[in-house]
């Protein structure tokens, strides 16, 4: 039974789209944020920033 909690703010993996396979995991609102969240992180494998894209 899922809480209140994880129905609104469920977690997500943000995948390094550099391809190196490196992931974030965080949380996102759902009300705020309907579509797949796209963040600049980043991906120590390339050192250095690239876009993460969420992976469900």
């Amino acid at each position: 039974m899922a809480t209140k909690r994880t129905e609104l703010r469920p977690v997500i993996k943000l995948r390094s789209t550099a391809g190196t396979g490196y992931t974030y995991v965080t949380r996102k609102n759902r009300r705020n944020d309907p579509e797949r969240m796209v963040l600049r992180k980043y991906d120590p494998i390339v050192r250095r920033h690239v876009e993460f894209k969420e992976a469900r």
